[in-house]
């Protein structure tokens, strides 16, 4: 099984910490060179100082700030002129918690753009050096929401799936390229979005934050929360010439929790 990202550039956006983070040190270790974008320039350096890496590797950072379209689109025009982008993750933290009720029409207008928009504005300048060289990954890195929506994420619930849809229509449009196009779906995972996801319940329902964590994990069929580096193996897979033929799907990585197929 071919594995090795070698010669690969990869560009992970929210790469700073959790998921982000992780994805880019198992692409690292299989070989590629990657760019990691967030907003917390203090938080990349290190970042990069930690990735695996051989004498020919190159790894740098990008400072972006995903709720501001414009900076995204200047930061990923400045990559592009000077080099290739074999495999794109798009990765940004999930919209706040709270019934979709509650929700204000700029909290869905921010999803939006933060999420789809920013995601297409990267694609867009990814793709065309990816099909001149025959080979593209993109791996956008969703939630399980996309399956069955979630209590109390009403805005995400509702944007994650938008990324769904955009993602298959993406997938069906440059497959033929020897892109592909595939959505990770995690589920309650070790990182700060799941302790803010904690903390948020506790609040509404007035029950101590361990009592919530413990009826978390119950609720998953492996009894335990899944660890940033377990996700980010799977998406090293979909990243690699191993992958070929996956496109145009939704992978759940949650021990099991979403209850549809």
């Amino acid at each position: 099984m071919n594995l090795s990202l070698t010669g690969k550039t990869a560009l992970v956006c929210g790469s700073s910490q959790g998921i982000g983070l992780a994805t880019a040190q198992e692409l690292a270790l299989n070989g590629a060179d990657c760019i990691l974008a967030a907003r917390n320039a203090n938080a990349l350096t290190l970042a990069v100082s930690q990735l695996p890496k051989t004498k020919d590797q190159v790894h740098q950072w990008v400072l972006v700030d995903f709720s501001e379209t414009k900076q995204v689109e200047e930061a990923i025009g400045t990559i592009t002129e000077k080099q290739n982008v074999d495999i794109l993750i798009n990765n940004s933290g999930g919209p706040k918690a709270g019934p979709i009720l509650e929700a204000s029409n700029d909290a869905f207008e921010q999803a939006f753009r933060q999420h789809l928009i920013n995601n297409q504005i990267l694609t867009r300048a990814v793709v065309p050096g990816m099909q001149k060289r025959g080979y593209g990954r993109i791996i956008n890195i969703l939630s399980t929401s996309v399956k069955t929506p979630l209590a109390n994420l009403g805005v995400s619930n509702t944007i994650r799936l938008a990324v769904a849809s955009w993602a298959k229509t993406l997938a069906n449009e440059i497959g033929r390229f020897n892109i592909t196009v595939n959505n990770i779906l995690p589920g309650l995972t070790e990182t700060q979005r799941l302790d803010e996801l904690i903390q948020h319940s506790s609040n509404l329902g007035g029950k101590d934050p361990k009592v919530i964590e413990e009826m978390l994990r119950d609720s998953i069929p492996m009894k335990r929360f899944g660890k940033p580096e377990e996700i980010a193996q799977v998406i090293a897979f979909l990243a690699s010439p191993a992958a070929s033929y996956v496109n145009g799907v939704n992978i759940a990585v949650d021990g099991g929790r979403t209850p549809a197929f």
